[in-house]
């Protein structure tokens, strides 16, 4: 689960971190008065779940597509800018007047940036912050590491860019510090990565209790991420904060549920949000036309690779896991035909402890309770096989069969396109 910048920052100064004074705004007279509060000179910025916002462009609805082409081909001429015409998710302000004004510019506009696609994003909110004098910005960021079974701290005195620019053109200014599990965190940790970007004295000093409160907002919100990007050395001597971005494992979240209801679900693909509703929580909506019903999330993943060899492209990833109840793939299938793109069906079942008859069950009981008016095409194998194999033949329905998985892929390729 994502949260905006200014959710994020709150979550970062409780657990030690300083971050520049602001808050969010959701009217440009709200905005105004923040900005008054903080003495007129401030950042205006966009609140939405994507990077590139300053660089984006704000737009009206009809028109974001368009301009996502422009910000693709042309960013010289299309990106947008801190000040001047061409409006962008990140606005400066030297006056309350300014702060209002640019506030005005952002909310209910869509802002299109490379990471948002073309569909751009819907802005509800903006967070007004006090600029800063930044001398210097660093990167520095926690995450779980799958690899090393343990958190995994970098920092970069290349800061105020992405990160994945910094690790392809310059992979050593990426410093990496792993936290051993057992342990946790010691103060070493901060001390080391200091030096290793030239701090010193008390500057040192406060970068390293910004590390330790980076570490300990990973651990109490159970993050994947947490993100300071940059984190700026001001010309007064301070290391503060200036961005922020935490991602929360979606598998954790039962135990945050102050953290929970900060989730945006209008930041979040609707088919998404609504597959986590009906019990479908292993559902990615992509780009394609044949929908995805597998059972296993390495099969998942092969049939969705068969399914472009065969010349398609899969329209989602669903792992329907192991299902006991039909009703769950009655849920799977209503989500995947909410995807107006969507032209076949490929159900590819190997069944351990998912039961074939329950899969088959679930089908039948599908075109029951819906209009189903794209081809199915259905791979069975696996536990209570003849089972399922003599429901789906007394249900008399139109189901198109094939026995391996490439053939059932090729199946689905030619049924999406006479669709």
């Amino acid at each position: 689960m994502k949260l905006h910048e200014y959710q994020a920052r709150d979550l970062l100064a409780k657990n030690g971190v300083p971050v520049t004074a602001g808050r969010v705004a959701a009217t440009p007279a709200e905005a105004r008065k923040i900005a008054e509060e903080l003495g007129g000179k401030v950042v205006v910025k966009a609140q939405i779940h994507a990077g590139g916002r300053g660089k984006g462009r704000l737009v009206a609805q009809s028109e974001t597509a368009d301009m996502y082409q422009k910000l693709i081909s042309d960013p010289e001429n299309y990106s947008g800018k801190v000040r001047g015409d061409r409006v962008g998710g990140v606005r400066l302000a030297d006056t309350a007047e300014e702060a209002e004004q640019a506030a005005a510019a952002i909310l209910g506009k869509h802002l299109v940036s490379i990471q948002t696609g073309p569909e751009g994003k819907l802005v509800k909110n903006v967070l007004v912050a006090e600029q800063t004098d930044i001398a210097k910005e660093y990167y520095l960021a926690a995450i779980i590491d799958g690899m090393q079974g343990c958190p995994l701290i970098m920092a970069s005195a290349e800061g105020g860019q992405e990160i994945e620019v910094v690790a392809h053109n310059n992979p050593e200014a990426i410093v990496r510090m792993p936290v051993p599990a057992a342990a946790g965190y010691s103060p070493y940790i901060g001390r080391t990565l200091a030096a290793r970007l030239g701090f010193s004295g008390d500057q040192a000093d406060q970068f390293g209790k910004v590390v330790e409160g980076l570490y300990r907002t990973l651990m109490a919100t159970d993050a994947s991420l947490v993100e300071i990007n940059p984190l700026a050395l001001t010309a007064d001597g301070r290391v503060v904060a200036v961005d922020a971005k935490l991602n929360i494992d979606d598998n954790a979240l039962f135990r945050q549920k102050e953290l929970a209801a900060l989730r945006d679900l209008d930041e979040e693909d609707p088919l998404e949000v609504k597959a986590q509703q009906l019990g479908v929580a292993n559902f990615i909506k992509l780009d394609g036309n044949i929908g995805c019903i597998v059972n296993g999330a390495g099969l998942a993943m092969a049939t969705m690779d068969t399914i472009k060899l065969a010349g398609g492209e899969p329209a989602n990833f669903l792992d329907i896991g192991t299902v006991n109840d039909p009703q769950r793939v009655v849920n799977a299938m209503k989500v995947i035909l909410e995807d107006p793109a969507v032209k076949a069906i490929l159900v590819n079942i190997f069944g351990g402890m998912a039961r074939v008859d329950i899969i088959a069950q679930g089908v039948i009981e599908a075109h029951r309770q819906m209009k189903i008016d794209v081809p199915v095409v259905m791979r069975l194998v696996g536990t209570n096989l003849a089972e399922g194999e003599q429901l789906i033949k007394e249900s008399g329905l139109p189901l198109i069969r094939a026995n391996g998985l490439f053939e059932a892929a090729k199946k689905a390729v030619e049924a999406a396109g006479a669709a």
